[in-house]
């Protein structure tokens, strides 16, 4: 936010709240995962065979590139044939456990809007959005608080690549008031509006976003993109790749490739002082797409995710059934995931904009005011069951144990001026 961030701000919060490769490879001496996969578990075979195939015909792959397969690949990519989210699926984001975590980011949307000069054009852009209830809660504030919008005309872009979870967001956002394109190639796969009609679109990139002023959300977003990986030797930087085991012709494992790469020539900072390093390539290249659309069209973005400014290694893990699961186990029936970089985010966003934080779950939430809005939905809440859900839900939000400060803020902006959330509000 701008100038009078408190104040500002503050007004807001109180409306809303108001009622084969012929040389030897060395097995890679990094852990496979976080943890074992159960006992007698079947691997996927389509994604295992398919992935099989590859490395004999070209050899060990990238993690990335393993990453890239696995989840997205249009057959059987994770993403693009499961519902994951939820207490059913494999993990729980912060928008299912509770409302208040998308009413507040809904504040700091508009707030941000406010101190660009209350433009006539309000583009809200998300990446990953899951099942919409961020986006839901968002448009709910936006809703409450349509005086404050006045005539600015609001849109929702929805960034997608998985028709499971596209038609889940339309079902959510829109009930039956969308559709699909009539052909594959249209950048605008399918559209519709709102109960209130608000225009939703879905695309599968963010380069087919039109331009105009945007807010852009990307919450869990980054931590699922490829990431390349690196191991310190005797001999300099040498990428980790993904191989067939010899002894296990139907099993994969790491292994350390004997020469260089271009991406351990390119991507390996020269005065890093870590032994092992993922670098998210593909999140930097977003990265510097956001700072571009910023700079030129005006806007911010506000990056939320499990993270580390640059001090953590070996990340790389899987989650199914909300339990730690071996990457290389039944590839295709688990979330893949790494902890963000927000220190090579920040490098790669250059000069063109302003990189806040990242700041910690807990103080962005309470620096934009949970606090007062748990006191408020408390007061008018009698029923026991849900108090009790509503202190549970904000314990797991804000607990340094559990979210509080495992997750971060971060954020994009075109000024070097001060912004909601990421300093403590000032109510004078």
């Amino acid at each position: 936010m701008r100038p009078l961030v408190g104040a500002k701000t503050q007004q807001l919060i109180s409306r809303v709240f108001t009622p084969v490769s012929p040389v030897r490879w060395r097995a890679a001496q990094t852990r496979r995962s976080c943890g074992s996969s159960p006992n007698g578990e079947k691997p996927r075979p389509s994604m295992l065979r398919h992935l099989t195939s590859k490395i004999k015909a070209t050899g060990p792959i990238s993690v990335a590139e393993y990453m890239r397969e696995v989840l997205t690949n249009p057959v059987t990519g994770y993403y693009v044939r499961n519902n994951m989210l939820g207490p059913d699926g494999d993990f729980i984001t912060s928008p299912e456990i509770s409302q208040i975590f998308g009413e507040l980011l809904g504040v700091w949307i508009l707030s941000e809007w406010m101190g660009g000069g209350r433009p006539k054009q309000l583009q809200l852009v998300e990446l990953g959005p899951g099942k919409g209830s961020l986006a839901s809660d968002v448009l709910r504030v936006f809703s409450q608080l349509r005086s404050v919008l006045g005539e600015a005309s609001v849109s929702l872009h929805l960034v997608e690549v998985s028709p499971v979870l596209s038609r889940l967001q339309a079902q959510n956002l829109t009930g039956n008031y969308s559709q699909e394109a009539g052909a594959e190639d249209e950048p605008i796969y399918r559209r519709g509006e709102t109960t209130t009609g608000l225009p939703v679109s879905w695309y599968r990139c963010l380069d087919d976003v039109p331009a105009g002023f945007s807010i852009f959300l990307a919450h869990e977003f980054f931590d699922a993109l490829p990431i390349h990986k690196f191991q310190r030797t005797e001999k300099g930087w040498r990428e980790v790749m993904v191989d067939i085991d010899p002894e296990t012709p139907d099993r994969l494992r790491f292994v350390v490739t004997p020469s260089p790469t271009l991406a351990s020539s390119t991507l390996v900072q020269a005065d890093e002082r870590r032994d092992h390093v993922e670098v998210c390539a593909e999140g930097g290249v977003i990265i510097q797409q956001l700072a571009r659309r910023i700079s030129e069209d005006g806007g911010a973005a506000l990056i939320a995710d499990y993270g580390h400014d640059g001090t953590k290694t070996d990340t790389f893990r899987g989650f199914k059934g909300h339990q730690l699961h071996d990457v290389l186990v039944s590839p295709g029936s688990a979330d893949l995931t790494a902890d963000v970089d927000f220190s090579y985010l920040r490098r790669m966003a250059a000069g063109g904009v302003v990189c806040l934080g990242p700041v910690t779950q807990r103080t962005f939430l309470k620096n934009m005011g949970i606090d007062t809005r748990l006191q408020v939905l408390l007061r008018n809440c009698a029923d026991p069951s849900t108090r009790k859900q509503l202190i549970s839900s904000y314990d797991m939000l804000t607990n340094p144990a559990k979210m509080g400060e495992r997750f971060h803020f971060f954020s994009l902006l075109p000024a070097p001026l001060p912004v909601a959330g990421f300093s403590e509000l000032s109510f004078s």
